[in-house]
């Protein structure tokens, strides 16, 4: 009884622990995805609102917001590209950590430019302005060519395996029409005609092969009578397919 409510006591304890680490773990996965959903939305307000800028403000604030967005814009699709073809191209790994090292120098650059958008000395701000379009342009530079290259990539492989698919499917396509030297009819030799092998005339003075045939036939037939019965028994019944007809029994008639 006692060994009974122990192992009840333990069954209990394992089910509680269960449910605890299984309501752990989906609140950890919720709360991510919360932050995600956070995360996006402010990404999409702050690009909307630095677009507005842009086209909106002119002089320092606007060329600073064309910055940010530019380098935003550049990093973000580098990122996708990157994270979207490395889960079929192993060998992006080593590109996406060199992206990683970049990503550091344009969260550096995004922080300078946020900062400088604050700056009431504008006059100072203009003229960083060379220095900061410079940093930009080197690292959205960078980031387009890993892009661009792994695009390539992507579709260079996709190239060659449509061309040997397309190699492939054309020889199946020959072999399914390559019925000129078949023999369908049992003609014996491929491309003859059936009445063509029999078409030969015997020669004056040769035996007629009809009588042959019927004492090859007679002498089959009374070997066969002779010969004892198996003792195993009639072989049995093989099983017709679907397409064939069955046999029709004999007239006693």
């Amino acid at each position: 009884m006692e060994a009974a409510i122990t192992i009840m006591a333990l069954l209990f304890v394992a089910f509680v622990a269960l449910g605890v680490y299984a309501t752990v773990k989906v609140a950890k996965a919720a709360k991510r995805g919360v932050d995600r959903t956070i995360d996006q939305a402010r990404r999409t307000v702050e690009d909307t609102t630095l677009r507005a800028k842009s086209f909106g403000q002119t002089g320092v604030a606007g060329e600073l917001a064309q910055l940010r967005l530019s380098l935003r814009t550049s990093m973000r699709a580098t990122q996708e590209a990157l994270h979207a073809g490395v889960a079929e191209d192993a060998s992006l790994k080593e590109s996406l950590d060199l992206f990683h090292r970049l990503g550091a120098h344009g969260r550096e650059l995004d922080e300078d430019l946020r900062r400088l958008e604050r700056e009431p000395d504008k006059m100072r701000v203009r003229s960083q302005l060379a220095e900061l379009r410079r940093r930009t342009e080197q690292i959205t530079h960078s980031a387009d060519s890993l892009r661009w290259a792994a695009r390539d990539r992507a579709h260079r492989f996709a190239q060659d395996d449509l061309s040997s698919l397309s190699a492939q499917i054309d020889m199946e396509a020959g072999a399914l029409r390559h019925w000129t030297g078949a023999d369908p009819q049992g003609t014996g030799v491929a491309g003859q005609e059936p009445g063509a092998a029999g078409s030969a005339r015997p020669e004056a003075g040769a035996p007629a092969a009809g009588a042959d045939r019927g004492q090859t036939r007679a002498g089959a037939g009374s070997a066969a009578a002779e010969q004892p019965h198996s003792i195993t028994g009639a072989d049995p019944v093989r099983t017709p397919y679907p397409w064939e007809k069955a046999a029709r029994p004999e007239t006693t008639t």
